[in-house]
């Protein structure tokens, strides 16, 4: 008997559809082609001075170069319950935080620590390309609830327990949106969290977009808003979106004392500390001055409303405003089965190709995110990249 070279579990993973594109997108740039991408969730900015200059001070001190706690270092922790406390309203103390490699650790750790090989995982649809993996990867079964345009990307409680079975262990909520944007009201949230309070759900709540957010909006915490729900929760978040440090790869989980203590042990064996660079930066990124900060913030927010007001001139393309993070997910049903150049496409994946050939501009089909019929574009890509893109897309299907 010959045994596979490759386990059925990782065979099964789908390669980011985001990064899928992105690394395509820079291919053709080194070929010398004008692409202009929209595909990664990455702000154009540098990382703050004040953030880089205490990292360069890490990097001469010797302590920075041993071992530390698997869990992170004491004094990040307590910056990040004092921010949890401050953003998402729950007390928490430090003993309650681990520090991961980035946000997308945390939800791997997250998943793997709560689910057994076929719980269910409630994913308000669409989502990131990676929630289905990490469930598939810790063992459960990911079920779609799916919101459109229609319900500003929003599923109701009533949708949610639609799909709730006697397998259903976890929920993830993630407001604001990636990759739609979309933010819970207060209301909806106390609803929902309610609602899986009342169901004895355990839930994952991805903030890491909490803090970009426009016209006055907050995103409410589901702790803050049902704080009952604190002893089955798991907050995710990170420094990588709000401070521009996606490559730092520093994120954190935020939980229960038995939660915590079991993923900490899975840590200590899979990756143990994060990089004390990184650590050192964050405690100054979450600490020190925040006005460079909320500087990328208005100019995300001015990027958003021009971008939402050039898509919407496309005929047969209906783009949504979206109230927090830098994606917008317009539904281009409107756009398939009409002939563009000498094509027809009929998915919002032929769609993007089409786009990505003709107009030399890279975005994301709505298939890495749930249904056809939509693309994400991220808007953090710079003000004159971010004309131009579109003035193509304008010419394409003007």
């Amino acid at each position: 008997m010959t045994l596979p070279r490759i386990s059925r579990r990782i065979a099964a993973i789908a390669e980011s559809a985001t990064l899928k594109v992105d690394a395509k997108a820079k291919a053709l740039q080194a070929e010398g082609r004008p692409v202009i991408s929209y595909a990664a969730g990455e702000p154009d900015f540098s990382t703050p001075a004040n953030i880089v200059d205490a990292a360069s001070r890490a990097v001469l001190d010797p302590k920075n170069y041993r071992y530390t706690p698997a869990v992170g270092l004491p004094e990040l922790r307590e910056a990040i319950a004092a921010k949890t406390l401050r953003d998402s309203g729950w007390a928490v103390p430090a003993s309650q935080v681990i520090v991961t490699n980035g946000g997308k650790q945390a939800v791997y750790q997250s998943f793997a620590t709560l689910l057994d090989p076929g719980d269910e995982v409630l994913l308000p649809s669409p989502y990131w390309t990676t929630y289905p993996e990490a469930v598939k990867l810790a063992g459960g079964v990911p079920v779609d609830v799916f919101a459109g345009a229609d319900q500003g990307y929003l599923v109701t409680v009533e949708q949610l327990e639609a799909a709730r079975t006697d397998r259903t262990k976890v929920l993830l909520f993630v407001s604001p949106s990636n990759p739609t944007g979309a933010v819970y009201s207060p209301a909806q949230t106390r609803a929902i969290g309610e609602w899986a309070l009342e169901h004895g759900l355990w839930v994952i709540a991805d903030e890491i977009y909490q803090n970009l957010v426009y016209d006055g909006v907050r995103a409410v915490s589901i702790v803050e808003a049902v704080p009952e729900l604190a002893d089955r929760t798991i907050l995710v978040n990170g420094v990588a979106k709000s401070y521009a440090m996606t490559g730092w790869r520093l994120g954190w989980m935020v939980g229960p004392t038995d939660v915590i203590k079991a993923t900490g042990n899975l840590q200590s064996h899979l990756s143990s500390n994060v990089s004390n660079i990184s650590q050192r930066a964050a405690i100054e990124a979450l600490t020190g001055p925040q006005d460079q900060v909320e500087f990328m913030r208005q100019s995300f927010d001015r990027r958003r409303r021009t971008i939402v007001t050039e898509l919407n001139k496309i005929d047969g393309l209906h783009c949504p405003t979206p109230e927090g993070a830098f994606y917008v997910y317009p539904d281009v049903t409107g756009l398939l089965g009409r002939t563009w150049g000498g094509v027809t496409p009929t998915t919002s994946l032929e769609l993007a190709d089409l786009i990505l050939e003709q107009a030399e501009v890279a975005v994301v089909p709505g298939e890495a995110f749930g249904p056809s019929g939509y693309l994400r574009l991220s808007y953090a890509l710079g003000d004159d990249a971010l004309i131009e893109g579109v003035s193509r897309l304008q010419k394409l299907f003007g």
